[in-house]
């Protein structure tokens, strides 16, 4: 059976499919998707944590689909913008999960993953998968995949 992990760059999600469709992922109909092809071995969803009710809710619902949340705390800096990141901590689970696994599949618009995605196609020989939003979708990214899955209205709410 194909060993599939899961990676969801939460944040960019959230923007990009709101940004263009005014809607949300659907993370339960993505799940019963994947795990019709394969055994999802490992989800990881990244946030940022504000201590917000609904957002504590919706991160509820996603481990009840089975994702392990990871989260961040939410930094306002003195000059009012604000700081919450995950690439480097998403970068470094899938680099240590890709050898035990058939396929990466990556959940973000954010080229910064494309020399990941490269990195562990070359040494892991892993089919590198992207779900993301046509538009908002790094070019390099896309290249970088194996396969890019265009997040359209088939998987919103």
């Amino acid at each position: 059976m194909t060993r599939i992990a899961l990676f969801v760059d939460v944040q960019n999600i959230y923007y990009t499919t709101r940004d263009t469709y005014g809607r949300q992922f659907n993370y339960r109909k993505l799940w019963q998707q994947l795990s019709q092809e394969g055994e999802i071995i490992t989800a990881n969803a990244y946030a940022i944590d504000r201590g917000d009710n609904r957002q504590e809710k919706f991160q509820a619902a996603l481990k009840h689909i089975g994702f392990q949340i990871k989260l961040k705390p939410y930094i306002q800096r003195s000059d009012g913008s604000a700081k919450g990141d995950w690439d480097v901590g998403i970068t470094i689970d899938v680099m240590e999960t890709a050898r035990h696994v058939d396929r990466v599949v990556l959940l973000s618009g954010d080229g910064d993953f494309d020399l990941l995605l490269q990195k562990i196609r070359d040494n892991y020989g892993v089919v590198a998968e992207v779900y993301g939003v046509p538009a908002l979708t790094a070019a390099s990214l896309i290249n970088a995949a194996s396969l890019f899955h265009p997040i359209d209205e088939t998987l919103l709410l």
